[in-house]
């Protein structure tokens, strides 16, 4: 089973413009699990582990077994860029 978190970032209203530009996905299944700090989607045979708070809109009683349809934007949480690989070069004989 392969778990896949993507976490669901609310915007700050100074930061909505820039976040409009961000392209939104759709997961929908069967809800597997609820906590106050993400829902677990049953996707196929994966678990989608969506992260949510206070701010994100919930319509309808969220519960296990309720099948959901899940708006999501991917953010990084963190980026870390890695030194570029040595190039080794080959002498002619």
């Amino acid at each position: 089973m392969l778990a896949v978190f993507v976490a669901v970032a609310a915007f700050a209203a100074g930061y909505a413009y820039a976040a409009a530009a961000v392209k939104t996905y759709q997961v929908t299944g069967p809800v597997l699990e609820v906590r106050s700090d993400a829902v677990v989607v049953k996707k196929g045979s994966d678990n989608w582990e969506i992260a949510k708070d206070a701010s994100t809109k919930v319509t309808g009683d969220l519960k296990v077994g309720a099948k959901v349809k899940i708006q999501y934007r991917m953010t990084a949480a963190e980026i870390e860029v890695q030194p570029a690989a040595a190039t080794t070069t080959k002498k002619k004989k």
